[in-house]
């Protein structure tokens, strides 16, 4: 995904000039170029969070025109947000260039409801949420999506995987679990109210009638 935002230089740093740009509806942001000085700007905290939230969230492509040095791709590198308020306070960005992998972390999305679990009764285990690939700047997958519907118990998919065919690279393990179905787990013995572990009932055995004594 790409999306566009606005950016403006600013040319005074520190606490009186990010409070100054945040009454006037902005925060304080930096650009960091590869193997060029870093910009400082200014951005809205409202287009910033509608980028963040999106489905590509911190990994979306942006398009900004830098003042002084014209268009770049920018990806969302760290941002500050108030703990209290839940408001962006800062934000870093760095310039990517189109020819050029790089390593993102990217979430773990499931589809589908697994045979294993609606029809076995298994349970579905996700281990892993987000792994890191590999990939161009273009071809940044907003998620990796498994589809789960046919996964019966004893099935699992791994990180290599998802990417059979696929226009990345993985950077964590290949054999990374990504999600199995595994069987039911066994109830375990509830314990007594002062604490003791329950003990299984013996079983008992049922027998005929005995004898009376002198028969």
């Amino acid at each position: 995904m790409e999306a566009t935002l606005d950016v403006v230089t600013r040319e005074t740093r520190g606490k009186n000039e990010a409070r100054r740009l945040r009454v006037a509806g902005r925060i304080p942001a930096v650009i960091y170029g590869d193997k060029t000085e870093s910009v400082a700007v200014a951005v809205d905290p409202k287009a910033l969070s509608r980028i963040l939230r999106s489905e590509s969230g911190a990994n979306t492509l942006i398009n900004v025109t830098v003042p002084g040095s014209g268009p770049a791709r920018v990806l969302v590198k760290e941002y500050q947000i108030d703990p209290v308020h839940s408001h962006l306070l800062h934000a870093d960005f760095y310039r990517v260039a189109l020819d050029r992998l790089i390593t993102v972390t990217v979430s773990i999305v499931i589809k589908g409801e697994s045979k294993g679990v609606k029809l076995q009764g298994g349970v579905l285990e996700l281990p892993h949420r987000e792994v890191e690939i590999e990939v161009l700047p273009t071809e940044i997958p907003e998620n990796l999506e498994v589809d789960v519907t046919e996964m019966m118990i004893g099935q699992h998919v791994r990180l290599k995987d998802l990417a059979e065919g696929a226009k990345w690279t993985p950077v964590s393990d290949p054999d990374t679990m990504i999600v199995h179905v595994v069987p039911p787990r066994a109830e375990e013995p509830t314990a007594a109210a002062d604490g003791t572990p329950a003990v299984a009932e013996p079983e008992v055995i049922k027998k005929g009638k005995t004898e009376k004594e002198g028969e």
